[in-house]
């Protein structure tokens, strides 16, 4: 009987409740393409050609095939092509001193409305003849190209093409032939204004699917299991015509015996059929959506009420605050060219003053979920991360504030975690959360219990 009314229940929660209100709305798939291209040619048209002036590229080239896409090409494509094409070849040149800059596609067709296609295929039968022949004609400098030792975002270029673009190259151009990373990394990492007036909307839908999982329209303590909740997440993110870069995952930590591991935590998270959500649970979601080429990626606490109960208890309320005071001690750290290293090295060091058991893995995010730029931290790397770590931190940049404090709860007679990540975006003014925070627990219970 009980797993029949289970089953009821998962049904229902799934399919039957009414769509979230929000503050921002999810546009129809042909608005959402019209938004991104209109955002693609302000991106290629005004941002593209200042980050070449800037890191001295002043060719970019790029190479890839259809269903082994370079990750930045796909940051290049109109909203209307899935994928690359053939092989789709893009040529990027700015010369500073002339500002002569032309968007160029080595294919048979234009590449949306900005990249139009440069192959005479009667004078050129050969698609890396074409290529060459644009090189010869521009005389570059420096010739970019996306390989790269430390971010795999900027090491698209697979061996077989990189091999025939080196095979085809005059020999007075192979010296000219330089890694694109700083390129691509700004071209990744950095946000327009445009791009900033829509991010609140990506991180408030998120953030308004995390707060109706975590209630008791979806919840039942006794029932509901913290599988069923991760999958109710993704049929919520279906149902809403978005995509998600990555599966959620729900743990719970409660007053038992169970102490928080490590590395369960960050690969076996969230995939326990059996573990029922019980009333006095402190629950944890990582979740994260893709909508407008944008990314969020969000972790917050719930706290499930018992009967009688208004709020969550004081000491877990005070653990949450510790959370907050270590997110504070991380980004007052951000600063222009500051190393990722240097901040998560200065950012430990007061915490520790301040007593706070800390751990830190803050990434930049935007174009990739775990995207491009300085990495603060890794949970399994508190020392500093070789090569991305070194990077440094750069205006107009996004990031997920990511991380853990361990905290003792005496009542409980353990440590607990308490593991937030926001989503936040860096410029001239100084770091802001791009739509708040948590500061409060979600509460979770009976509609006579609140």
């Amino acid at each position: 009987m009980n797993q029949l009314i289970r089953k009821v229940f998962v049904i229902g929660f799934l399919f039957l409740f009414p769509v979230l209100q929000m503050n921002a709305q999810v546009l129809p798939l042909r608005d959402q393409a019209r938004v991104i291209d209109e955002i693609l040619d302000e991106r290629l048209n005004q941002l593209l050609p200042k980050l070449m002036e800037k890191t001295g590229i002043d060719m970019w080239v790029m190479i890839t095939r259809e269903y082994n896409e370079d990750p930045i090409v796909r940051t290049l494509l109109p909203a209307t092509w899935i994928s690359a094409r053939r092989t789709t070849m893009l040529v990027f040149y700015y010369n500073p001193a002339t500002k002569e800059y032309t968007k160029s596609a080595v294919a048979r067709y234009n590449v949306g409305s900005s990249i139009k296609a440069a192959w005479d295929m009667t004078k050129y039968p050969d698609q890396y003849d074409a290529l060459m022949a644009i090189i010869q004609q521009h005389q570059p400098k420096k010739i970019g190209i996306n390989t790269s030792v430390s971010y795999g975002h900027a090491d698209g270029l697979d061996h077989t093409a990189y091999e025939q673009f080196l095979q085809k190259i005059p020999a007075k151009f192979k010296s000219a032939v330089v890694s694109a990373e700083p390129l691509a990394v700004a071209w990744l990492e950095t946000r327009t204004e445009r791009e900033m007036q829509i991010y609140p909307q990506v991180v408030e839908i998120s953030k308004a699917i995390i707060a109706e999982g975590f209630s008791s329209k979806v919840i039942t303590p006794g029932i509901t299991t913290s599988e069923d909740l991760v999958w109710w997440y993704r049929q919520k993110i279906n149902q809403l015509g978005l995509s998600t870069w990555f599966h959620p995952s729900v743990e719970i930590q409660r007053n038992d015996a169970t102490a928080f591991d490590h590395l369960t935590a960050f690969s076996n998270k969230g995939h326990d059929a059996k573990n029922i959500i019980q009333q006095g649970d402190l629950l944890h979601v990582d979740f994260g959506i893709t909508y407008l080429r944008l990314n969020s990626d969000i972790q917050e606490h719930a706290y499930v009420l018992k009967p009688g109960e208004k709020d969550a208890p004081e000491y877990l309320k005070n653990a949450l605050a510790v959370g907050n005071r270590l997110q504070d001690i991380l980004t007052n750290q951000f600063s222009l060219n500051k190393t990722g290293n240097a901040i998560l090295k200065d950012a430990l060091a007061q915490a520790k003053k301040e007593g706070i058991n800390a751990t830190i893995y803050t990434h930049p995010i935007g174009s990739h979920g775990h995207a491009a730029g300085p990495t603060i931290g890794m949970w399994d790397m508190q020392n500093g991360v070789p090569g991305s770590g070194d990077y440094p931190m750069y205006y107009q940049t996004a990031y997920s504030i990511e991380l853990n404090a361990a905290v003792e709860i005496k009542e409980w007679k353990k440590t607990i975690r308490i593991m937030l990540e926001q989503d936040g975006y860096f410029d001239q003014n100084g770091f802001r959360y791009i739509s708040g925070r948590q500061t409060k627990f979600h509460l979770v219970g009976n509609a006579g219990w609140q």
